[in-house]
């Protein structure tokens, strides 16, 4: 049974920075590529930033500059700093992975005020 949990939400002012993580359970975590999105109030849920097994990371222009994905395979934990947040950002980000299907996790809240 694969399980997400992804952790370190809050509330924090425009210009601050924000940890967030996300351990993976019942699956094989270092072949696979990982991701976080977020999904803000009456909006689309959207992919914020992916990670492969080798490293290799994507992100949404909107965050470019601002976020770094990462992730420990050791501990299979994935990671997102969110650094010069902005009120926009403001969202509940979920964890992803697709092995056989996607599975999400809880969800995160990100509140960021100005």
């Amino acid at each position: 049974q694969v399980q997400l949990v992804e952790s370190g939400g809050g509330l924090v002012q425009a210009g601050g920075s924000l940890k967030l993580s996300c351990v993976a359970s019942g699956m094989i975590f270092r072949i696979s590529t990982m991701r976080w999105y977020r999904q803000a109030p009456g909006k689309q849920r959207e992919l914020v930033a992916s990670i492969t097994s080798a490293g290799s990371t994507n992100y949404v222009d909107s965050v470019k500059g601002r976020f770094t994905i990462s992730r420990d395979n050791v501990k299979n934990t994935m990671y997102l700093q969110m650094n010069s947040l902005k009120v926009e950002d403001t969202a509940v980000y979920y964890c992803n992975v697709w092995f056989g299907q996607h599975y999400w996790g809880q969800g995160t809240q990100v509140t960021v005020s100005s």
